[in-house]
């Protein structure tokens, strides 16, 4: 146990200093390169191969058929564990990581975040 007068030395001789805490709410935090943050797909790219939701250790991605040879891809971020390996495992470049950090929600049902496919459907015929 430190004694009272140490106590109040540490404390005084420590009131003058810099803060070593960042002003985080009113400024932003830039996260380093590798940062691995909120997972993003694009489901114009999938091929439903489905190698993401095998490799991912929570069961976070979903992959539904919504066409022929089209795809959507549904990711649970509070399932989420952020650890990319569903990024490392997708051939085609679907899946990507983002330096966005903030995800808090008060809705659960927020975190399901779908990705639909923006590609039109390949029995369309196309205007010349």
């Amino acid at each position: 146990m430190i004694k009272p007068g140490k106590m109040m030395k540490l404390a005084l001789g420590s009131a003058g200093k810099k803060p070593a805490t960042v002003p985080y709410p009113y400024k932003k935090l830039t996260m380093p390169e590798r940062f691995r943050g909120k997972i993003t797909a694009d489901s114009a790219k999938c091929i439903g191969c489905k190698l993401c939701m095998r490799d991912c250790p929570s069961g976070a991605i979903t992959i539904n058929k919504v066409g022929e040879k089209r795809f959507e891809v549904e990711i649970d971020l509070g399932k989420c564990i952020y650890c990319a390996q569903c990024v490392d495992s997708c051939n085609k470049g679907v899946l990507s990581i983002t330096p966005e950090y903030e995800l808090a929600q008060l809705d659960k049902r927020k975190f399901k975040v779908t990705y639909p496919n923006a590609r039109p459907p390949e029995d369309t015929p196309k205007e010349p």
